[in-house]
């Protein structure tokens, strides 16, 4: 199982290169939203690594959100076209998921019944989130979600302990002071925290069309219209 995994959701464009569970190859930028120029470097840099060890390809894996709408959309631009041109089937993997697991694999002392919080910003108090067990089970759905201190009180008030994390949990932490919610600071998606999902996807055979997928931005995406200073005239 041989993938290039492409993470673009956020603020770090990342690219990793996993082979049967382990990690050949990685590349990250995490000065800022600078996908459109640090990308195809990191994968022309990886698929250098490829042919100076004579590996066969097996997938492509790209990042499909909520998150950025342009970092979505620059990463699965260039996953769709290597895909294509490589004669590779595409994978698809949710962000949320990739927090998910990545949070799963923090040092912490997991009895296994917490439920896992991702948060991707969406700005304001908005935020793209969802809830999961152990198992990735969405115990919560994906969504956007205004939060106030009201937000996951169900889940909160059944004794449950939740953990929030990823680059819009710290909107949370201003609302939420109930007992049963802790945090995780510092975790963002990259290309290497796709590896699990990335290989049980190839194992399953579960791709998306490289002609017609699109990203899942969980929300229709709105441009701003400037308003015509004659207006005020």
């Amino acid at each position: 199982m041989n993938i290039l995994n492409i993470e673009t959701s956020g603020k770090i464009c990342s690219v990793a290169l996993t082979s049967y569970g382990a990690l050949e190859l990685q590349l990250d930028d995490s000065e800022g939203m600078q996908h459109a120029t640090k990308l195809a470097p990191f994968v022309e840099k990886v698929m250098e690594e490829v042919h100076r060890k004579d590996m066969k390809l097996d997938a492509i894996a790209v990042s499909t959100g909520p998150g950025s709408y342009t970092g979505l959309r620059i990463g699965l631009s260039l996953a769709k076209g290597l895909a294509f041109s490589l004669n590779l089937p595409l994978i698809g993997v949710d962000t949320l998921k990739i927090l998910a697991v990545k949070a799963m694999f923090r040092p912490f002392p997991w009895n296994g019944d917490e439920i896992l919080v991702p948060m991707v910003d969406a700005r304001r108090m908005e935020v793209f989130t969802a809830g999961y067990d152990f198992s990735l089970n969405p115990v919560v759905d994906a969504a956007p979600m205004i939060l106030d201190e009201h937000s996951f009180e169900n889940l909160l008030n059944e004794g449950k302990k939740l953990y929030f994390f990823g680059d819009g949990a710290d909107k949370a932490k201003k609302v939420l002071t109930h007992p049963n919610a802790h945090w995780i600071d510092g975790l963002l998606p990259q290309a290497k925290d796709m590896m699990a999902l990335s290989e049980k996807a190839l194992r399953e055979q579960d791709f998306i069309d490289i002609a017609y997928s699109t990203p899942n931005y969980l929300k229709q995406y709105q441009t701003t219209v400037a308003r015509n200073p004659l207006e005020t005239l």
